[in-house]
C-alpha cells in the first residue's frame, strides 16, 4: 500500500469534512456527468469518496448503483453519515485505491476528482481499469502541471500536499495509455465553480485554520503554473 507521506492538507480536509473541494466542486460534476450516458443500471464507482457528495449526487440524481472508496476513516465515517441522512444506498468501503478489494470488469463508470496525486499513480490506474467493465468510462479532475517549475517551487507544493509527483498533462496522457486506457479526451473547464460544503468534526485543532490559510496563499501563488484538466477515456 502506497502510505500518504506528512499531508496536513489531507488532516485538514477530513476535520473539516469538505465536500467538493476539488477544483470546480459539485457544480462541475454535475456539468461532466451530464454529457455520459447513466442511468439505474449504472454501476459506478467514486474513487477518494471523501464525504460522500459526489457519490450522494449520483445516486440521487441517477438512481445509479453507486459505491465509494477512501482510504481515510473520518472521510468514511462522514460518507456514511450524509447517505444514512439522505436515506440513499451507497456502499463506502475504506480501502487504498491501490489495492481495491472489488471484482474485475464492475463498473460502467469511475470517477476521480482530485485524488491520483496523492497516491501511487500507476498502481491506482491500474486498479481502475481492472475494476472497469470493457468499454466502461474513467473519468477524472485531477491537478495538471501548466509550465515547469523551479526545484524549491516543487518542494514547496510537494511537502504542504503530500504529493508524491507534480504531473502535466503529457505525463497524465503517458500514465493512462500505460494502463491501457483509449480515447483519451482532455478538458480544462474554469468557467464553473462552486462552494464546498461542511461536515466538521468535534475536535478541530487550531492549527488546521493555519493550514487553510496556507493553502489559500498557495493556490494564489501557483495559480499560472498548477491549474487542473478533466481526463476522461475508455477502456
Amino acid at each position: 500500500m502506497f502510505i500518504i507521506q506528512n499531508s496536513k492538507y489531507l488532516d485538514f480536509l477530513s476535520k473539516l469534512g469538505i465536500g467538493g473541494a476539488h477544483p470546480g466542486g459539485i457544480n462541475l460534476t454535475k456539468e461532466i456527468f451530464k454529457r455520459e450516458n447513466i442511468n439505474r443500471n449504472s454501476h459506478i464507482l467514486d474513487v477518494g469518496c471523501g464525504t460522500g457528495q459526489t457519490a450522494a449526487y449520483l445516486a440521487n440524481r441517477y438512481g445509479a448503483k453507486v459505491t465509494g472508496i477512501d482510504n481515510n476513516p473520518t472521510m468514511v465515517a462522514k460518507a456514511e453519515k450524509r447517505l444514512k441522512k439522505n436515506r440513499l444506498p451507497v456502499k463506502i468501503i475504506q480501502c487504498s485505491v491501490e489495492e481495491i478489494p472489488l471484482p474485475d470488469n464492475h463498473f460502467d463508470f469511475i470517477t476521480s476528482e482530485s485524488v491520483l496525486s496523492f497516491v501511487d499513480k500507476p498502481r491506482a490506474l491500474k486498479e481502475i481499469f481492472r475494476l472497469l467493465k470493457n468499454d466502461g468510462r474513467f473519468i477524472a479532475i485531477e491537478q495538471t502541471l501548466n509550465q515547469q517549475l523551479q526545484d524549491i517551487e516543487e518542494n514547496e507544493i510537494k511537502q504542504f500536499y503530500g504529493f508524491n509527483s507534480l504531473t502535466t498533462e503529457k505525463d497524465w496522457i503517458a500514465l493512462l495509455k500505460q494502463a491501457g486506457f483509449e480515447h483519451i479526451r482532455i478538458q480544462k473547464n474554469t468557467s464553473i465553480d462552486s462552494e464546498p460544503d461542511f461536515l466538521y468534526s468535534d475536535d478541530i485543532e487550531p492549527e488546521l485554520h493555519e493550514i487553510m490559510d496556507k493553502h489559500f496563499d498557495l493556490v494564489l501563488k501557483y495559480k499560472e503554473k498548477l491549474g487542473f484538466r478533466i481526463y476522461s477515456c475508455t477502456k
